[in-house]
Parts: C-alpha cells; sequence; structure tokens
C-alpha cells in the first residue's frame, strides 16, 4: 500500500468480524495497538455500552465495538485522516483542552513518549471524567503501566486492573469528587541562539539530541539568507527555527499537534517568524519550490522501527523542492536510508559521528 492510503487494518482474532481503517503513520499500522485491541476486547466483556470519549481514538477501533457511541480525540495528523475516512466523529486536541466532563473515558498509554507526558494525559483524563464516572486505561507493563496506574488511581480514587493478556493491561478507575491537577509546564532551554519550548512528549523537549547537534554543527556557516527551507517533522522546532535565524522563510511540519504547539511556542520565544502546520509529511503543504529541505525523520510508531515515514519523508522532499533544491537529513548509522535517495543526484554523507550520519542529496 501506498503510504496516504487508508485500508482496513489488520485485527487479532479475538477482534474478528470487526473493522477498522488505518494508514501508515497510526500507531498499531498496519494493525491495531495491541493494548488498545485488549481494551477493545475487555469492553465487549463487560458489556460497556453508551457514549465514549476516547482520548487516544488511533483509527476508531473502539468505534467499531457494538452499542458504542464513540467521540474520537487524536493529536495524530495521520489518525485524524482516518477518523475522517471512516466517518466517525473526531477532534483534534491537546491534554488540557476542554472537552467536557464524561461518564465513560478510554485511554491507551503511549509509553514511549516519557513520564511527562503521561501525566499530562492522565491529569486530562481526570478533567474529563464526571464524579462517579470511568476512566477505562490500557497500556503495557513493560511500558511503565502498573506504575501509571498507581499515579491514575491517587487520581481517581479507586480502581483495579481488570484485564490482561501478556504484558498488555486494562484497568478501570471510577472518579471521585475532588480537582484536576495542572498540565505539567513546557520545558525551555537556549541553544544555537534560540529559545526552545518543549511540551511534553515532543521529541527533544528537555534538551538538543545528538543526532539534530549534528545536523546543525554541519550545516554552521551554509549561506540561507533568502532561501526557502522546509522542516519535515519539526518536533519542538529547533531545526526549521534555527534556519529561520539565519535569514531563511522556513516551513516547519509536523504529524503530532503536541509539535505544531511546541515549534510554534519555539519560533515566538526565540522572536522569530515562520509558518507551522499540523501535517501528514506534507499533505497540508499547497506550495512547492523550496530550496533545501532538512530533516531528522522518525523511524518509531508506537514500539516499532518503522520505515514507512521516513520512506515519505525524502518523497515529500522530491515533491517540494525546486530542481537542483537539496534533502539534508541525519539518522543513525544502522538505518539504510542511502537507499531511499536514489535516483537523487550528487548524494554524499556530509557527517558521521557518535553513531549518526548527516546525508544530503539534491533533487534532479
Amino acid at each position: 500500500m501506498g503510504y496516504f492510503d487508508v485500508v482496513p487494518a489488520g485485527l487479532p482474532p479475538r477482534l474478528e468480524g470487526l473493522h477498522v481503517l488505518t494508514k501508515a503513520g497510526v500507531r498499531g499500522a498496519p494493525g491495531v495497538d495491541d493494548a488498545q485491541a485488549l481494551l477493545a476486547q475487555t469492553l465487549i466483556k463487560k458489556r460497556v455500552q453508551g457514549e465514549l470519549l476516547d482520548l487516544s481514538a488511533m483509527g476508531g477501533l473502539l468505534d467499531a465495538l457494538p452499542g458504542i457511541e464513540l467521540l474520537a480525540v487524536e493529536g495524530s495528523a495521520p489518525a485524524l485522516r482516518v477518523l475522517a475516512e471512516a466517518g466517525i466523529p473526531h477532534r483534534a486536541a491537546l491534554p488540557g483542552d476542554d472537552l467536557g466532563r464524561h461518564r465513560q473515558v478510554a485511554l491507551t498509554l503511549s509509553g514511549d513518549r516519557g513520564n511527562t507526558y503521561i501525566e499530562a494525559q492522565l491529569a486530562w483524563a481526570h478533567q474529563c471524567t464526571q464524579p462517579g464516572g470511568t476512566l477505562y486505561l490500557a497500556g503495557d507493563k513493560d511500558k511503565g503501566f502498573d506504575r501509571y496506574v498507581r499515579r491514575a488511581g491517587a487520581l481517581y480514587g479507586s480502581g483495579e486492573v481488570i484485564a490482561r493478556d501478556g504484558g498488555m493491561r486494562v484497568a478501570a478507575l471510577v472518579r471521585r469528587p475532588g480537582a484536576t491537577p495542572p498540565q505539567p509546564e513546557p520545558e525551555r532551554y537556549e541553544t544555537h541562539g534560540l529559545t526552545v519550548v518543549g511540551y511534553p512528549g515532543v521529541f527533544s523537549a528537555a534538551r538538543l539530541d545528538r543526532a539534530t547537534e549534528l545536523l546543525l554543527s554541519t550545516l554552521e556557516g551554509r549561506p540561507l539568507a533568502g532561501q526557502r527551507v522546509l522542516d519535515l517533522g519539526c518536533g519542538a522546532g529547533v531545526i526549521g527555527a534555527w534556519a529561520a535565524r539565519q535569514g531563511a522563510t522556513a516551513t516547519l511540519l509536523d504529524a503530532d499537534l503536541m509539535s505544531v504547539q511546541s515549534a510554534e511556542a519555539t519560533l515566538q520565544a526565540s522572536g522569530l517568524e515562520g509558518r507551522v502546520l499540523h501535517s501528514d509529511v506534507d499533505a497540508a503543504l499547497d506550495d512547492d519550490g523550496y530550496d533545501l529541505a532538512l530533516s531528522n525523520p522518525p523511524f518509531h510508531v508506537g514500539r516499532g522501527v518503522v520505515l514507512d515515514v521516513a520512506a515519505e519523508f525524502v518523497a515529500a522532499a522530491r515533491r517540494r523542492l525546486r530542481p537542483g533544491g537539496a534533502l539534508v537529513l541525519v539518522a543513525n548509522d544502522f538505518l539504510p536510508y542511502e537507499g531511499l535517495l536514489r535516483g537523487w543526484t550528487r548524494p554524499v554523507t556530509l557527517a558521521q559521528g557518535g553513531g549518526f550520519k548527516v546525508l544530503q542529496a539534491e533533487r534532479p
């Protein structure tokens, strides 16, 4: 399947008979997330019905359950596209956004985005659950679920694990009256003349990662004034903001809504201008003719190494660059990105060190 194709998700035997859509870039694709699958199975067994607010809807699996009226919430642009294609009522939202209070709330924890992000998710779930209402919390024991369910229990007041399958867990917690804790404050740090604002769960939120450091040090001294620069997968906005500081006209793209918020805040805190778009790769972009595309591409979607997104970043750069325009990306040494650059001209390794490499190629 092509990157942008929306297709039926592969489901485990215990969910046979349900129909769910997915696409590349959605957690669990080409199937569904293991913890969300156990959550769906558990809700069926417990005969949970009625309105359900899902704060981590992904491709909308819970909408396929009998008797469920799903209100789907996502911050992932690929997931939002799938939800729209499936006709599932949905909203793009961030932890802390006001979604009202609900009798039933579901949350599948993303254990690979750090403790602060989980703290933000749990506070948001608490905010969205009415007193006496139930949170159905799913996650992976190997990703800290036991610790997180204790944290949720301290907020809610009562609850228990109601399903186990391998390392996957589902808990049900009933909310007692009481105040919701505030959302965690974003991190702030200075680097390369920038003030970076990193919201929970965003890449490079608390400090500059070594790969981006190598990329920026390699580009130091490269004349960018007056050039149109595209930052693919901007995270906290460091690369795009750095380009703007060199005098470039910068456009920053990210599929994660929290990252978009961070990148906008980084530009503002650094006194710079730039355009930031919430985009499934380049889907939200309405122009081309860029001089330079820069990227530190993601290679994880949920638990696994997935190169579909990085491959589409390279394809997007080719679509959006002018002839002769350059793509410069940084990656782990072990990732075979050189193969993605076949058909480009003048491919070269600009730098290598610390387990990373900086590659450059030009659009024919």
